[in-house]
């Protein structure tokens, strides 16, 4: 589960094809056929807790779905990207709460599994990454440049990372993308860009290097952004 602070509202469209019989969002969304046209986080939820009665799905406060059933799972539903208060009660019945907590979804598509059992004290949600999305992560080795920011199509990617940072794997949809670095809080000046195409299933990490401005008789160290490919996503990069 990612724990972080600053809720967002939760926006409401549906993106799944076949709309959940008890979906209490809007219905007006065209559906989204590859994750490349998702601008946003598409989050489903799945109830496998076997000894959980049908629940309710609150985000921010605000009820999404409605008397969820063992088995079921529902279409996704659009979010922005950001960290939202998720909220399990039991159907009809607010204030029996299974589950409460903030979760973060970046712009990929998720599942929030409802897994374990109340009677044993397990009841919890897992929070999947679903195919259609890559992982991708950003390593600063660039030892003049400025902490930075970078954009992946003018859409925030990596927020105020400085020389020798690491981030960790945020996951991104799978598809071509423009990667504009930034100084950070600087929205207005692109150091540099590149071009890149993130694979399904994919973990990735680019490698800042090099200099903004080379010492004097230093040849080919410009500035740039080496992108190596990982290896396939496991649980562990989640």
């Amino acid at each position: 589960m990612g724990i972080a602070g600053g809720l967002t509202a939760a926006s409401g469209t549906v993106l799944a094809g076949g709309e959940y019989e008890h979906d209490q969002r809007s219905s007006d969304a065209d559906s989204v056929e590859t994750s490349k046209e998702m601008s946003g986080a598409a989050v489903r939820v799945a109830h496998f807790s076997p000894d959980a009665p049908n629940v309710d799905v609150y985000v921010n406060d605000e009820q999404v779905l409605a008397d969820v059933a063992y088995g079921d799972v529902s279409p996704y539903l659009e979010l922005k990207p950001g960290t939202y208060t998720v909220t399990i009660t039991a159907a009809g019945d607010p204030k029996t709460v299974a589950f409460e907590g903030d979760v973060t979804f970046g712009a990929a598509y998720y599942t929030v599994a409802a897994i374990g059992e109340l009677g044993a004290g397990t009841f919890e949600p897992a929070v999947l990454v679903d195919a259609g999305s890559a992982l991708a992560r950003l390593v600063h080795a660039a030892p003049d440049a400025p902490a930075v920011d970078v954009y992946a199509d003018g859409e925030l990617l990596f927020e105020n990372v400085a020389f020798t940072d690491a981030t960790d794997y945020v996951p991104v949809p799978a598809g071509s993308y423009t990667l504009s670095v930034r100084p950070a809080g600087d929205p207005e000046t692109t150091v540099a860009s590149f071009d890149v195409t993130l694979e399904r299933g994919m973990a990735y990490t680019g490698y800042a290097i090099g200099y903004l401005e080379p010492p004097q008789g230093v040849m080919d160290r410009e500035f740039t952004v080496e992108l190596t490919v990982d290896g396939p996503t496991t649980d562990d990069d989640m």
